[in-house]
């Protein structure tokens, strides 16, 4: 089994920064890429970025420039900072692990930009 433990959610203001953290346990063989997705309610999860076992990265085009996704390799960890935060950014983030043939989801957590 696999778990991924999610942390750095929260409220803030527009404009302001928060970063996510999520680290990878269990039975981990090879983690071929992790990353961040996000789901409003009554809407598809949607990509936010990605980074691969070789460091390539990739953002949806709402978040670039805005957002960076880092990851530790030797600590099964992956990042999101989340910088100039919208309130349409306000949802629930997922991370996410490729570890060889299995896709893992952590349980969420609530990202709220609002005044």
């Amino acid at each position: 089994q696999v778990q991924l433990v999610e942390s750095g959610g929260g409220l803030v203001q527009p404009g302001g920064s928060l970063r996510l953290s999520c680290s990878a346990s269990g039975n981990i063989f090879r983690i071929n890429a992790m990353g961040w997705y996000r789901q409003a309610p009554g809407k598809q999860r949607e990509l936010v970025a990605t980074v691969t076992r070789g460091g390539s990265t990739n953002y949806a085009d709402s978040v670039k420039g805005r957002f960076t996704i880092s990851r530790d390799g030797a600590k099964n960890t992956v990042d999101l900072q989340m910088n100039s935060l919208k309130p349409e950014d306000t949802t629930v983030y997922y991370c996410n692990a490729q570890i060889g043939s299995g896709n893992y989801w952590g349980q969420g957590t609530q990202v709220t930009v609002s005044s």
